[in-house]
C-alpha cells in the first residue's frame, strides 16, 4: 500500500513539473491556462497528509483560490482574443483586460494584498509541500506575468508586498507563517527584478529557492514547526546556529549569498533613479533582518547556560566551517558577477 502510494505521488509530482514546463513554453494564453490547470490538479493530491488535520482545509483553500484566479485568467484571455479580431480599437478595454489578467496571476502567486490565502495554506502543509508552494508554484504565474504586466499595477503590488510581508511576520511564532510572510516579501523583490531583466529574476529566484530549500529541509529533518521548538532543541543546538545563519542570508545580510541578488537589484534601481522604490525595498529588508536578529538574540540569551554546561563549543570548529562556507560562497559569487 505504501509503495503504491509513493508511486502515485511520484506520478503527480512528474505531471506537476511537466505541466509547468508546458505552460511557460506556450505562446498562447489558452495553452498557458491548460498548463496551469494540470499543474493545479497535480499539486492537490501532493498536499494530502493524513497525519495533519489542517491539510484538508489547506487543500480546499488552495483549490478555490487557484480555480477563481484561473477562471478570471481564462475569461480575460478569451475576451482579449475576441478583441484582437473585432474590437481592437478599444484601447481602454485592452487595459482593463490586462488588468484582470495581472490581478489573476498576482493572486495565484500570493502577492499582497491578495495574499490572505497564502499563510493559512502554508500552515496546514508539510515542509516539503511548503517548499513546493513557495518556490516551484510561483514559476508559472511569474513567467506569464512577465509577458503582459502593467507597470503601475505591478509597482503598487511590489510596494504592498514588501511592506506587509515584513511587518506581518513580527507577531508570528509559527515557522511556517514566518516563512510564508517572508515569501510574500520576496515576491515583491522578484517582481522588481522581473521588471528589470528576466536574467536577474532567474538569479533571484534560484537564490531564494536554494536558501528556502536549506531551511525547510532542516526544519523537516528536525520535525520543528514553532520557534519554541528551536529554543528547546538542545541535542541539535549547533544546527540551530546554522538555521539562524541561513535566516540572515535569506534576509539579505552581507556577505551571505542572499545579499547578492538584492545588491544587484538595488544597484540597478539607483542607476535608473528609482529612489522611492529603492527606499521601500531597503527598509522592508531591514525590518526582516531586525526580526531575525531578535529571534537569534532571544535564542542566545535563553540558552547561554545550557551552551556552557553542555560544552556545545566543543563543536565550534564545525560552526566556523559552516559560517566560512556561507561567507565564502557569497563572496565568490560577488566576484564572479563583478568580473564576468
Amino acid at each position: 500500500m505504501s509503495t503504491n502510494y509513493n508511486y502515485t505521488k511520484l506520478m503527480f509530482f512528474t505531471t506537476m513539473m511537466m505541466s509547468s514546463l508546458f505552460s511557460i513554453s506556450s505562446l498562447s494564453f489558452i495553452n498557458m491556462w491548460m498548463g496551469m490547470e494540470v499543474n493545479l490538479i497535480s499539486f492537490i493530491p501532493l498536499m494530502m497528509n493524513n497525519s495533519n488535520s489542517l491539510s484538508s482545509e489547506s487543500m480546499m483553500k488552495y483549490f478555490l483560490i487557484q480555480s477563481l484566479s484561473s477562471a478570471n485568467f481564462l475569461l480575460s484571455s478569451i475576451i482579449l482574443i475576441s478583441m484582437n479580431k473585432w474590437f481592437s480599437y478599444f484601447n481602454w478595454m485592452n487595459f482593463f483586460i490586462f488588468f484582470i489578467m495581472n490581478i489573476s496571476l498576482l493572486m495565484k502567486m500570493g502577492a499582497a494584498p491578495l495574499h490572505f490565502w497564502f499563510p493559512k495554506t502554508m500552515k496546514g502543509l508539510s515542509w516539503m509541500n511548503c517548499l513546493i508552494l513557495s518556490t516551484w508554484q510561483k514559476i508559472i504565474p511569474m513567467i506569464i506575468l512577465s509577458y503582459c504586466y502593467l507597470t503601475m499595477v505591478l509597482t503598487l503590488f511590489i510596494i504592498i508586498s514588501v511592506i506587509l510581508g515584513s511587518l506581518m511576520g513580527f507577531n508570528q511564532t509559527s515557522l511556517q507563517m514566518i516563512l510564508a510572510y517572508s515569501s510574500i516579501s520576496h515576491i515583491g523583490w522578484m517582481l522588481t527584478t522581473m521588471m528589470i531583466n528576466m536574467n536577474m529574476w532567474l538569479l533571484y529566484f534560484l537564490t531564494y529557492s536554494f536558501l528556502n530549500s536549506i531551511l525547510m529541509m532542516m526544519f523537516n529533518f528536525m520535525k520543528i514547526f514553532h520557534l519554541i521548538q528551536i529554543f528547546s532543541s538542545k541535542p541539535s543546538m549547533y544546527i540551530n546556529y546554522f538555521i539562524f545563519l541561513n535566516l540572515l542570508s535569506l534576509g539579505g545580510l552581507p556577505p551571505f549569498l542572499g545579499f547578492l541578488p538584492k545588491w544587484l537589484t538595488i544597484n540597478f534601481l539607483i542607476l535608473n533613479k528609482f529612489y522611492f522604490m529603492n527606499f521601500i525595498l531597503i527598509m522592508s529588508s531591514l525590518i526582516n533582518l531586525f526580526f531575525y536578529l531578535r529571534i537569534m538574540y532571544s535564542f542566545l540569551m535563553m540558552n547561554y547556560y545550557e551552551i556552557k554546561f553542555n560544552k556545545i563549543f566543543l563543536n565550534k570548529i564545525n560552526l566556523m566551517i559552516t559560517m566560512s562556507f556561507m561567507s565564502l560562497f557569497g563572496l565568490i559569487l560577488f566576484t564572479l558577477i563583478l568580473y564576468i
